[in-house]
């Protein structure tokens, strides 16, 4: 929290305050958002966060599998959708379903992403790529194929909550506050590969120079300065913001020396504002997912950055989107 002066609490948590093996990410202010790149993420605007606890990597399968046991939860996509909220659906794609990307074996339509994503019956976090396939060699992958209800279901039985976007971004930004990706400006320093993301031609083309076709281990590229992994590529994850435009959340207050005073712990838009435009007959609000994947390419989604973002309806899972968890300390 704030001091009562407004300046921001960023001294390290007493002891016995708990870590449980996560990263502390001390408060400041930083610029979020970016004017460089997609619509989406403008305007940059100053923001300021109180210290924090985060997960240093992804929820992986082998952790999920540890709450479903516990709990015996059962996510979204193992469940048949409600008709009722969506009139006029193909019965077909109301049974348990998830989106699952297939690469097609040519270049195709870049602006039509039914060349790429499926809805495959029986895909799941259990069966990411659908009826066939299994964890096997993936219980240290992140889980995907979870919606916003699952990851807060995860969260709540942890004891932690899902990090807003202010707080995620903050978070992958490693104390660079304006630097263009979580390690520097560099996308691949010295040649190395810091993320999992596309290489080659997507959506036909994955050359796989970083070693992965799809999700990688958790940890397998370097962390940020504050210890994370992940940040970038690999997964999308979800935060807790309603998802509205950076020009309706930026402060525009100016302070007495003409410049706006940053927003403190931001906390995204409004459920009714987040719904699609045009989509009236599908009222499905929409959170802010972060972080791009390993289906970011140069030449069509430039989206491994800390400042990239994009709605997500609330009711769907990809083999591409998971989460990690926040702990704040107690007021």
């Amino acid at each position: 929290m704030s001091n009562t002066d407004g300046s921001l609490r960023t001294a390290r948590p007493t002891p016995g305050n708990r870590a449980g093996g996560m990263a502390w990410i001390p408060g400041g202010r930083f610029t979020m958002g970016s004017d460089r790149h997609y619509p989406e993420e403008a305007p940059a605007h100053h923001v300021a966060v109180d210290g924090f606890w985060i997960d240093p990597a992804p929820v992986t399968n082998a952790q999920f599998e540890a709450f479903v046991e516990a709990t015996g939860y059962v996510t979204t996509a193992e469940r048949p959708a409600d008709p009722a909220a969506y009139p006029g659906a193909d019965p077909a794609l109301l049974a348990p379903a998830s989106a699952v990307f297939t690469p097609p074996p040519y270049p195709v339509d870049l602006g039509d992403l039914h060349q790429w994503w499926s809805y495959v019956a029986g895909a799941n976090w259990r069966h990411p790529g659908g009826p066939g396939t299994s964890l096997r060699e993936r219980r240290e992958h992140p889980v995907t194929h979870v919606t916003y209800a699952d990851a807060l279901a995860y969260a709540q039985w942890a004891g932690k909550q899902l990090a807003t976007e202010a707080e995620w971004e903050y978070a992958a930004r490693g104390g660079l506050p304006d630097s263009e990706y979580a390690w520097g400006d560099e996308f691949n320093p010295g040649g190395s590969h810091m993320a999992n993301t596309w290489q080659g031609r997507f959506p036909h083309e994955n050359l796989r120079l970083d070693g992965y076709d799809g999700t990688s281990p958790v940890g397998a590229f370097p962390a940020n300065a504050y210890g994370l992994h992940d940040m970038i590529g690999n997964v999308w994850e979800w935060t807790s913001d309603w998802y509205a435009e950076h020009g309706r959340l930026a402060p525009n207050t100016p302070t007495c020396c003409g410049t706006a005073a940053p927003r403190v712990n931001p906390a995204g838009g409004t459920e009714s504002g987040s719904f699609e435009p045009g989509q009236a007959h599908l009222r499905i609000p929409r959170k802010t997912m972060k972080g791009g994947s390993h289906l970011c390419a140069p030449n069509y989604c430039r989206r491994y950055r800390p400042a990239a973002r994009l709605p997500q309806p609330v009711d769907t899972s990809t083999c591409h989107l998971g989460f990690r968890c926040v702990v704040r300390p107690a007021s």
